[in-house]
């Protein structure tokens, strides 16, 4: 169950500087502009919105906040007069087969010179301005440092404001304003900003700003948490993404922290380019911050001296060098790596990352969100260290995001698959052929092209003791309760 918060806060309602209006949000139901949804409804702006297929968390969500949703984007929609149509990344200038517009109202917004904007230019007017952004970038990561970093800010008493890509247990919503106005007084001139920490996301702004999100977010403190090739649908190679990696680290102000990880040769190609703020490294034995210990059970260590012990739940290389970022992140606001420990002890995670959704007969079938060859190598590596050399895993995954679309990296499917026992794909709306790809590991991998095939495929291979991972950008067609219900 996600946890209250016991500390009470102050949310900033809509201000002379940002009036109350009607914002009309187009793909409200993505991550991100979900949570913009909810930052604008609770600022006092009227928010309604439209999209195409929703799946949960998200959908959940906006219904809680009474947030009127209309399915599809119909050009109808413009009589709504809203004062800013707010346009999401997922909307383009599309044409279907028959000539016709896959996104009508987008049309009419241009036809009819209707106002509109980016989501995250919507975002960076009328949030984040004014406050200390604490802005969390990586291809990987980037919602469970996010959590993280969200968290110990909450429980060091500075009532932060956030936007997550995900559902962070802690709070059990992805997005809030927090505090009007920053609790205890931090340091130098801008000490009493409230405190706002955003996921930040280097995927393009929208179809009429092919910037990263990111560049919007203006951030005091951010952290790049890794870097390499991924969104081969917008991106040539990895050298196109270090340069919107830049483009971040030049916004941030000269009294600002880059908080940096010294593992990642891609990061120090960045900040090659020019940095002009504080630089803190996490993660070699050589940076400002780093681990000594197992991944569940380690000292925290500054300059080689320890400064804190962290012993939690989470598991693998990947959740420590989380937590050494969240940890430096935090420190530039002059919390201590102690209370960034004693908070992150208790951390909760985030929903679809390794979420237990069920046990039947012995087999535990969790839901993640891993959908990069790393990610899934590095969930897989994790749940291993967890379960030991013996307990057998089963992968189900689908190559759903656009770079596995295009089969840029599947090559790298056998290699993120090395931890599991048996992997099963779905195989649906790819271009490339699965199978192949897969080959190099024999019968332990097979494919299939609908769920239902899928899940017969998993529950004929399942026994007892087993732990099953499914793994998707997406709502994976809802077969987490389908597999636990076929295997009763």
């Amino acid at each position: 169950m996600p946890r209250q918060p016991t500390a009470c806060f102050q949310v900033m309602p809509a201000t002379v500087e940002s009036p109350a209006m009607h914002i009309h949000i187009l793909g409200i139901c993505g991550t991100f502009m979900g949570g913009l949804a909810a930052l604008a409804r609770e600022a006092g702006h009227k928010v309604t919105g439209c999209d195409a297929g929703v799946y949960p968390p998200m959908s959940d969500q906006l219904r809680q906040l009474g947030i009127e949703l209309i399915e599809g984007y119909g050009a109808d929609q413009i009589t709504l007069q809203p004062d800013m149509y707010v346009i999401g990344n997922v909307v383009s200038r599309k044409r279907l087969p028959d000539g016709s517009p896959k996104f009508p109202l987008m049309e009419a917004i241009l036809d009819t010179g209707a106002a509109y904007t980016s989501g995250p230019q919507w975002l960076a007017e009328h949030v984040l301005r004014g406050r200390h952004v604490l802005a969390v970038a990586g291809t990987h990561g980037k919602t469970t440092t996010t959590s993280m970093l969200t968290w110990v800010l909450e429980c060091a008493g500075l009532k932060p404001g956030f936007l997550v890509g995900g559902v962070p247990l802690d709070f059990g919503v992805s997005a809030r304003l927090g505090a009007a106005k920053r609790p205890t007084h931090g340091p130098g001139p801008v000490g009493d900003e409230p405190v706002f920490v955003i996921e930040a996301d280097e995927y393009d702004t929208a179809f009429f700003d092919k910037r990263s999100k990111f560049v919007h977010y203006r951030p005091r403190t951010a952290v790049l948490n890794n870097l390499e090739f991924d969104h081969a649908d917008i991106f040539d190679d990895l050298a196109a993404i270090e340069r919107q990696f830049h483009h971040l680290i030049r916004t941030v102000p000269s009294t600002g922290r880059v908080v940096t990880n010294g593992l990642e040769e891609s990061l120090t190609r960045v900040l090659n380019q020019g940095c002009w703020s504080e630089v803190r490294n996490f993660g070699s034995a050589v940076s400002d911050f780093s681990a000594e210990g197992d991944p569940s059970d380690f000292a925290v260590l500054h300059h080689g001296k320890k400064i804190g012990q962290l012993t939690w739940s989470l598991t693998g290389v990947h959740s420590q060098l989380n937590a050494l970022a969240a940890i430096a992140a935090a420190d530039h606001l002059g919390v201590s790596a102690e209370v960034a420990c004693e908070a992150l002890s208790r951390f909760q995670n985030v929903k679809r990352r390794m979420e237990l959704r069920g046990t039947v007969n012995g087999i535990e079938v969790y839901d993640d969100f891993a959908h990069h060859p790393t990610a899934i190598r590095t969930t897989l590596d994790g749940l291993r260290r967890k379960i030991g050399p013996n307990a057998r895993i089963l992968a189900v995954f689908e190559p759903r995001s656009n770079t596995m679309k295009l089969g840029t990296m599947k090559s790298q499917l056998p290699w993120s698959l090395e931890s599991a026992d048996l992997s099963f794909c779905h195989t649906a709306g790819l271009d490339w052929d699965a199978a192949e790809a897969l080959q190099p590991m024999g019968e332990h991998a097979k494919v299939a092209d609908n769920i239902d095939t899928l899940i017969a495929q998993v529950t004929a291979a399942a026994r007892p003791g087993d732990t099953i991972v499914c793994m998707s950008n997406g709502g994976f067609g809802g077969i987490h309760a389908k597999l636990l219900e076929t295997l009763k």
